[in-house]
């Protein structure tokens, strides 16, 4: 520390600098006491002369300002990376999805009520094909163009059927009582709307011949199915036409779940 005590009686301009900044009293030649004792000021003459000494403060100040200006620099490398590191994530995750959606899954939405009061009109269901064999209770997507259309070179809508036969089955239908039977059993179907009243030009019973399907809808009274002649090889629809498997509800949300 420095202290000075100094009474001053002629007129004289003090300039000294505090925290950086340069402060001047011009005294009018009254008595004037000035003390400095902080350690920042000394005086070479012990009366008048005034001279400061570097202010340490000043230093830790740079010194604050230039770590400050790091960590700046250093806190912008790390934002862009963590942003690069963010997209390389998310262009990732979208090839993933595009590949499972291109050769793993499909996305359907249901048109119409052939297979209330399992799917409803407007939902959204996935489906896959990936290592699968039909079988009995499959709800699958069928495929209607090709040789598997009554129309040839006409574009038809796909449809979703329930399979309730494969190759080798014998189907028969009760239209009085609305009961199916498949290998002579009466199925116990608690999915479909109502018992199946409705007929078409298909000739009961019937054997399911090799590779193919005989499907249903479950709104049997509604649905255009493998009891017209205008599915598939006189109703038979051939296995290579199904699209796949309907394995989850997706869409209403309050309906997310799989279909039985």
């Amino acid at each position: 520390m420095c202290p000075l005590k100094s009474r001053l009686n002629t007129p004289f301009l003090l300039e000294i600098f505090i925290g950086g900044e340069k402060m001047s009293q011009q005294t009018n030649g009254k008595d004037e006491e000035f003390f400095f004792g902080d350690g920042n000021f000394c005086s070479e003459n012990g009366q008048e002369d005034l001279t400061v000494t570097e202010n340490n403060e000043d230093s830790s100040f740079l010194e604050d300002s230039q770590n400050f200006s790091k960590d700046k620099k250093s806190f912008k490398n790390s934002f862009i990376f963590n942003v690069f590191e963010w997209l390389d994530v998310v262009v990732a995750s979208v090839v993933v999805v595009v590949i499972l959606f291109t050769f793993v899954f499909r996305l359907v939405a249901i048109d119409g009520d052939s297979m209330n009061n399992t799917l409803f009109d407007g939902e959204r269901v996935i489906i896959t094909n990936m290592f699968y064999t039909p079988k009995r209770g499959d709800v699958v997507v069928i495929s209607r163009n090709t040789e598997n259309s009554s129309v040839t070179g006409t574009y038809e809508e796909p449809i979703i059927k329930r399979v309730i036969a494969t190759e080798g089955d014998t189907v028969d239908i009760d239209f009085d009582k609305g009961i199916v039977y498949v290998n002579n059993e009466a199925l116990k179907e608690d999915y479909i709307k109502e018992p199946t009243y409705r007929k078409a030009d298909v000739k009961f019973p019937l054997v399911v011949k090799e590779n193919c399907v005989f499907v249903l809808g479950d709104n049997r009274n509604d649905s255009k199915d493998s009891r017209t002649s205008e599915i598939g090889d006189n109703g038979q629809v051939d296995i290579k036409y199904i699209l796949g498997h309907a394995v989850l509800r997706i869409f209403p949300l309050n309906k997310f779940g799989g279909i039985d």
